[in-house]
């Protein structure tokens, strides 16, 4: 498949998916669900590598973490993710430790892509954008959302909060 082809079939453009693959930019979770869809595996492939098996066991000190700091138009977004499903083979969710830094720079940008997504917070708040809300979380408040509805979540103060997320890609 080549690059156009695959920018098509992602809705995203030749030039980001050129950037993503030489390691310009470090693409979003939601990007990354989008990307994982359309080659039919999972975001954690591209993170753990690990073998894949019926069950995970995923030690603290094995988690990969991975950093996202990208531009988004108009906006910085500041995160690192850690896989908590890596190994289990055919997994419908993909659930995420994610540590979010506040919003340096307005925000205008919002993550869209298929399926679900279930954030609990552990630690800090949370400001969650859905659609044309805006709502902000604490510790052990929860939200569970279509991932169609134009998204985004970051900390919502000057600390960095801590929360858990599970994806459910969706077909």
């Amino acid at each position: 498949m080549t690059v156009q082809q695959f920018a098509e079939r992602t809705g995203f453009s030749s030039a980001l998916l050129t950037q993503i693959e030489n390691r310009m930019v470090s693409p979003s979770l939601g990007t990354l669900v989008k990307i994982a869809n359309t080659f039919g595996t999972t975001v954690s492939s591209f993170i753990g590598g690990k073998e894949e098996r019926e069950f995970s066991i995923v030690r603290k000190e094995d988690r990969t973490t991975v950093s996202r700091v990208g531009l988004k138009e108009g906006g910085k977004s500041t995160y690192t993710y850690e896989s908590l499903g890596a190994g289990k083979a055919g997994r419908k969710m993909e659930p995420f430790l994610v540590r979010l830094q506040p919003l340096s720079e307005p925000l205008t940008a919002r993550s869209a892509h298929d399926g679900e997504e279930f954030l609990y917070v552990l630690s800090g708040k949370v400001t969650v954008c859905l659609g044309n809300l805006s709502d902000v979380l604490e510790e052990g408040d929860c939200v569970y959302y279509n991932s169609t509805i134009p998204h985004h979540v970051h900390s919502a103060d000057e600390r960095e909060a801590l929360i858990l997320a599970v994806i459910h890609a969706g077909a």
